[in-house]
């Protein structure tokens, strides 16, 4: 009874209008199995949105190359996922006290989604708060992969994650 809530988490997207810029085909396959889509911020394009919507209730924040969608994303936002608590914003700002400045930032969060960095993040923050940066599906500055994350809630509670290779 109350199956779990999947959730897919996308930032850094950096899809430009007239780009034959993609996702790659293993972010579709995740999407397919989507309940959830969470983006993070640079989507760039309202297209990439209408896109995601396609799969499953998009929700996403404005990221700093989000011009075009100035006034349709907010900067930061909380939303229940399946009962739990998700706190989203694209910069968490620099690293050091990152942890202390998401937990203020969102305090009644179980989870903080985030983007910005393209480093994939899946880990305890502060007092028992989760923490997650999906990293980017097409862009890799310092990464060796292309990523995607995947969230799994059952009945509020976190109960599955992990970031996902979606290219080379």
């Amino acid at each position: 009874m109350g199956g779990a809530t999947r959730v897919v988490v996308l930032a850094d997207t950096h899809i430009r209008r007239g780009s034959s810029r993609r996702l790659p085909d293993p972010a579709y396959a995740e999407l397919e199995s989507a309940d959830v889509v969470l983006h993070a911020g640079d989507v760039l394009v309202a297209d990439l949105l209408d896109e995601l919507e396609g799969f499953a209730p998009v929700f996403a924040v404005l990221g700093n190359n989000d011009s075009e969608l100035v006034g349709r994303l907010p900067e930061a936002r909380v939303v229940d996922v399946g009962g739990l608590s998700v706190g989203m914003v694209h910069d968490p700002g620099p690293r050091a006290g990152r942890e202390a400045r998401l937990r203020r930032r969102f305090p009644d969060a179980g989870v903080v989604v985030f983007g910005h960095t393209h480093a994939p993040v899946d880990g305890p923050g502060l007092e028992g708060q989760w923490l997650m940066n999906p990293g980017s599906p097409t862009e890799r500055p310092a990464q060796p992969r292309h990523t995607v994350g995947s969230l799994e809630v059952r009945a509020g509670r976190l109960v599955g994650h992990g970031i996902v290779t979606v290219g080379p």
